[in-house]
């Protein structure tokens, strides 16, 4: 399962190859300033400025190995909580934005619109993953946000197979104008993908990235509005 994929070796690699470097030059400097100290001409010291500043170097070194480290814990942590919150959307019902949604065997698909205003004459277009239109209905919708619910029949009274399909909905208000209308995907997480820049939710079919939700609910709160 995508959860399984779950790891943060690349990232930790490159802190790890990153703090390395660091450290090998603060212990070249440091062995390198202790031969100075022990082989330097006692009629000839080492100038008391020049010193310093070699000391002032040496804390610099010490602080930003200090500083990585700290910067190492940090980011690692966030990527465990980051990860740890797109696993707890498994089981959930949620909201993307989108036109795809996923037909399964034990689900009807769900899309969840929202219309500017009331719309006399609405147009729903349903299409399969070729690009075929499997589906049409035509009726009237309320302005604000709802639900359109689809069994899998076409409308030639057969049953569509499992897979991805794409929902249009269109439609103008009693003047006759187009009312713009925007759609979402509606269903419930059963995994999450980290292979990419960012975690990607599975519902059915259908991957949508995480920061395309826009509702999350759980089972028990969610509802199956009728069509």
């Amino acid at each position: 399962m995508a959860v399984d994929s779950i790891s943060g070796v690349s990232s930790q690699s490159s802190l790890a190859t990153s703090r390395s470097t660091i450290a090998d030059n603060f212990d070249t400097f440091l062995s390198i300033l202790t031969t100075q100290l022990k082989n330097q001409n006692p009629m000839d010291p080492l100038d008391t400025n020049q010193f310093t500043a070699q000391l002032v170097q040496f804390t610099g070194v010490e602080q930003q190995l200090k500083t990585n480290e700290f910067l190492e814990t940090l980011m690692l942590s966030t990527q465990n909580t980051a990860k740890s919150e797109a696993v707890s959307y498994i089981g959930r019902q949620v909201t993307a934005s989108g036109q795809t949604g996923s037909l399964t065997e034990d689900d009807p698909v769900f899309w969840s619109y929202n219309a500017e205003a009331a719309v006399a004459n609405a147009n729903v277009t349903i299409k399969n993953a070729k690009g075929s239109v499997v589906y049409t209905e035509t009726g009237s919708l309320n302005a604000g946000a709802g639900t359109f619910r689809w069994d899998g029949m076409g409308s030639d009274g057969n049953a569509q197979p499992t897979g991805l399909y794409t929902v249009e909905i269109t439609g103008t208000d009693l003047r006759g104008r187009a009312v713009d209308i925007s759609t979402s995907t509606v269903g419930t997480v059963t995994a999450v993908d980290f292979t990419g820049e960012v975690p990607m939710l599975t519902i059915g079919n259908t991957k949508v990235a995480l920061t395309d939700v826009i509702d999350v609910r759980t089972q028990a709160e969610a509802t199956a509005p009728a069509s």
